[in-house]
């Protein structure tokens, strides 16, 4: 049997408690499938009487994290404490640069550092592995850069965020407003106190240039990835979508194209209307799902848990066997020397819209607004204008479907109706997505 891989564990949070469960419970499966031992020897977490449910005896307590990057009798640190700066970075560099490898579920700090930290792995020839850091349990990561490496992928698109899957799907659901559907989330856990990195889409985002590089081979880069939050979407917007045959999501999208010879990634995360037939419209609550498009593998669909201390840390451990059993990938899929800056993607991208506007309870009003778009050369699918609600009594909804147009010229022409007499209220563009 190879010799035992040494662990230290850096934060003891839902997951990372899991994950010393995991690691203690199936010790000598795990052992036999790698043909290796694998032994935690160290912990690190800011409140060390806390009670945690997972015994911390024989371990040695590190009241600074950074001093598990210096241990002789550590192989491999698993980052678990979170941020994109602070400890959390300052371990994952001190770790590789000593010659440890680095497992984390830590999207943000790989979004943000990705490629500094592969570059500092693949010069010491250890491992940086976060497959936990994209989708939780879901093994996007080892699909899209081992799986499906003889492919090229076209498009992979998803529900990357619990949290603002739940809202949405409970405003549907239950018919929760938004600020009700967020305060029950935060009750079950599945929102912080402050759930803005969740609902202003900025989560989803991390996940998004991590999983757009890796799919289309370029350097992430968080600076080329679109974001719109969830906020904005009322209890209205859910309705009118449903009564067109849609549902509405937070997607992530990334998508390989070409402008004349130039490759292209268009990347964005915003709420879309997605089709009630998609399999994308039937993950429900906190869970999320994930579709990958390429030309030999054809079309993929990923669904699970993606958040949670049980689901991630199966993901956190996958990465540690896979380290154990000497599996070696670099980290960003490639060589860092062969992998692109991201191409930028055309500011103007074709798409099918839904709108809503408020418009002054008048004769004429719902007419100025078609005329509006039809002067910007924008075509309308369909369009509605429902009664008088208690919530709005002097104005009415206009809500509509543009067939395919220009998503500039889409914002511009918005631009122009919040001008127009008839516009009492802020309006909500959203993309729509058949699929």
């Amino acid at each position: 049997m190879k010799k035992k891989l040494r662990l230290a564990i850096a934060g003891l949070g839902t997951v990372g408690c899991a994950t010393l469960r995991q690691l203690r419970i199936r010790s000598e499966e795990l052992a036999r499938v790698c043909g290796r031992e694998m032994e935690v020897v160290a912990v690190s977490a800011r409140e060390r009487g806390k009670e945690r449910g997972v015994s911390l005896d024989g371990l040695d307590w590190c009241e600074d994290a950074l001093s598990l990057a210096a241990r002789d009798d550590v192989d491999l640190v698993v980052e678990l404490i979170g941020g994109h700066e602070g400890t959390a970075l300052q371990l994952m560099e001190a770790s590789l640069a000593a010659g440890k490898h680095v497992v984390t579920a830590n999207k943000a700090a790989c979004a943000h550092h990705g490629v500094a930290l592969a570059r500092l792995a693949e010069s010491r020839g250890v491992q940086l592995r976060f497959e936990a850091g994209i989708a939780g349990g879901i093994p996007v990561v080892k699909i899209v850069r081992e799986a499906l490496s003889g492919n090229q992928i076209h498009e992979a698109r998803g529900i990357l965020n619990g949290t603002c899957n739940y809202i949405l799907s409970s405003m549907t659901m239950h018919g929760r407003s938004y600020a009700e559907a967020l305060r029950e989330a935060q009750r079950l856990g599945y929102a912080e106190a402050d759930p803005g990195l969740d609902v202003d889409g900025l989560d989803a985002a991390h996940k998004l240039a991590l999983l757009s590089g890796l799919a289309f081979r370029h350097r992430p880069c968080l600076d080329a990835v679109r974001v719109e939050g969830i906020e904005r979407v009322t209890q209205e917007d859910i309705g009118f979508a449903r009564e067109f045959g849609y549902e509405i999501r937070l997607l992530a999208t990334a998508r390989c194209g070409f402008h004349g010879s130039e490759k292209n990634v268009e990347q964005w995360v915003r709420p879309a209307l997605i089709g009630r037939d998609s399999l994308l419209a039937h993950i429900q609550e906190a869970r999320n799902g994930i579709s990958l498009r390429g030309d030999f593998g054809g079309n993929l669909f990923l669904a699970g848990d993606g958040a949670g201390g049980a689901a991630t840390a199966s993901a956190v451990v996958a990465d540690i066997l896979d380290v154990a059993c000497g599996r070696e990938v670099f980290p960003l899929g490639a060589p860092l020397d062969a992998l692109p800056e991201c191409p930028p993607a055309p500011e103007d991208g074709e798409g099918q819209f839904y709108l809503r506007v408020h418009a002054a309870d008048r004769p004429g009003s719902m007419a100025k607004i078609a005329e509006g778009l039809a002067r910007a050369d924008i075509s309308i699918e369909k369009i509605a204008q429902p009664g008088v609600g208690a919530a709005h009594p002097s104005h009415l909804p206009v809500v509509l479907l543009t067939h395919e147009t220009g998503e500039k010229r889409m914002r511009e022409a918005v631009a122009s109706l919040a001008q127009e007499r008839d516009v009492v209220a802020s309006s909500l563009l959203l993309r729509v997505e058949a699929r």
